[in-house]
């Protein structure tokens, strides 16, 4: 296949979920035909996934700029700016909405399986640059489909791929064995099947950003209810200062009120915290209840249910075939990696980014939204509607737009990801990072006491 590299060709956009919505509307506004694949039989299906969990960022801060202005035409009133949606608002009055206005644009049951320039391996040199892009797909029915496009915004997020037990990156022993007994979601206790797993119970709660911080608030509300409910709290590292986060100097305040609810939890003694615990081992006792192991042979009491939110990495697997370059510790775009790294940097001191942070030695490639920001946990909606701003017009040729990204960043006090410090003193002098492991950073309950993972 020898196929030439065409302007009339389509824009694939992999996901359809806030991000990839966006960057269908923001090419659309600069006159490019996108084509969304979503893998899932409706528009944000991910979010669909935490419904039950309410956004520590207002709807002034999720409702992309491009987007608004084509739903306007269909009668679409915008949510009140200051209310906090949940993910199920966030898909019925937003996501789907739009999705509906792209219409055959959007392409559901269809999973990318990989990604590669047209008649050209990851090896070959000769005319690279000139050839269009083949997107390989699976459909529903069990069909396979070659779909020929001029270049890939990948916005699939990392919802699928959440970090596991093990201290090291990789499974805990016997992690895989006792998966009855294992969630990697922020239970949802309003389900009557959900709420019987947990009430009653001891859950051990691994993770030290706004998921486990949910996880804590909404387990301490049920042992209020149901006697003998008990979380505890397994932490790599020490607790300080500023493990629960900015409170009340946190600029997205219920972000801020998420740790303050989970360190009410604590104090209340509904939650119980061990400390400095790497997991190595998952293993059982005679009555089949968990024991967690660490690498220094330490060993949790028995706990009936274990959820894990340890983070989450991007599924980079049908990219094999694309020269992607990224950084070895995050797994981001190497030119951003340096703005997000956790160890550095918080949501508030990300400096603005686009298309030139986000290019790859494969042109017309780019990972946008959660997955560009690898494994750091910074994420915030607002970050990927400009990405996808610059990268639409860098796209359309209009260099000077794609270039001038402005974008400020509400500060937050949370202190480094899952794992990122072993010392409280350490994390105290970090001066400060998003600890939420997670695809956008949602809260449990009412604005103001809980939120969970990725980045709203």
């Amino acid at each position: 296949m020898n196929a030439p590299a065409t302007t009339e060709l389509p824009v694939a956009v992999v996901g359809a979920g806030p991000v990839g919505l966006a960057a269908a509307a923001h090419l659309i506004e600069q006159g490019i035909e996108p084509l969304v694949l979503e893998a899932g039989p409706v528009a944000g299906t991910a979010v669909r996934e935490w419904a039950h969990v309410r956004l520590f960022s207002p709807w002034a801060e999720v409702v992309d700029p491009a987007a608004e202005k084509l739903l306007a035409p269909t009668g679409w009133v915008r949510p009140d700016d200051a209310a906090y949606p949940t993910g199920g608002d966030w898909a019925e009055q937003y996501l789907q909405p739009l999705a509906d206005v792209l219409g055959d644009r959007v392409r559901y049951g269809t999973t990318v399986t990989g990604v590669a320039r047209a008649g050209r391996d990851r090896v070959v040199d000769s005319g690279r640059d000139e050839q269009p892009f083949t997107v390989h797909v699976t459909t529903a029915d069990g069909g396979e489909e070659r779909i020929t496009v001029r270049a890939v915004v990948d916005a699939s997020g990392t919802w699928t791929t959440p970090g596991p037990l093990g201290g090291n990156g990789l499974p805990a022993l016997g992690e895989r064995t006792a998966a009855d007994r294992i969630s990697y979601r922020v239970p949802d206790l309003k389900d009557r099947a959900v709420r019987a797993r947990y009430a009653g119970r001891r859950t051990a709660v691994v993770g030290s950003g706004a998921s486990a911080f949910t996880a804590l608030a909404t387990l301490a509300d049920l042992a209020k209810e149901e006697a003998g409910t008990h979380a505890v709290w397994v932490l790599r590292r020490g607790i300080s200062g500023s493990t629960f986060g900015g409170g009340e100097a946190d600029q997205l305040p219920a972000r801020g009120a998420l740790g303050l609810a989970a360190k009410a939890a604590v104090d209340a003694g509904y939650a119980s915290a061990v400390t400095g615990f790497r997991t190595a081992a998952v293993e059982r006792d005679g009555d089949g209840r968990l024991v967690l192991v660490s690498e220094d042979g330490g060993r949790t009491e028995p706990v009936d249910e274990v959820v894990v939110l340890t983070g989450f990495r991007p599924d980079l697997s049908f990219h094999s075939e694309l020269r992607l370059g990224l950084d070895e510790r995050l797994q981001a775009p190497v030119e951003l990696a340096p703005l997000i790294d956790p160890n550095v940097h918080s949501c508030g001191t990300v400096y603005p980014h686009g298309v030139r942070e986000l290019s790859h030695p494969e042109q017309g490639v780019f990972l946008v939204g959660m997955k560009s920001y690898g494994r750091a946990p910074t994420f915030l909606a607002m970050t990927g509607y400009e990405q996808t701003r610059s990268i639409a017009a860098a796209l359309a040729g209009d260099t000077e737009a794609a270039e001038r990204v402005e974008l400020t960043l509400p500060e937050t006090g949370v202190c480094g990801g899952a794992g990122l410090f072993d010392e409280p003193e350490a994390a105290e002098a970090s001066g400060g990072c998003c600890g939420a492991p997670a695809t956008l950073q949602i809260g449990a309950t009412a604005p103001g006491t809980a939120s969970t993972s990725g980045g709203c």
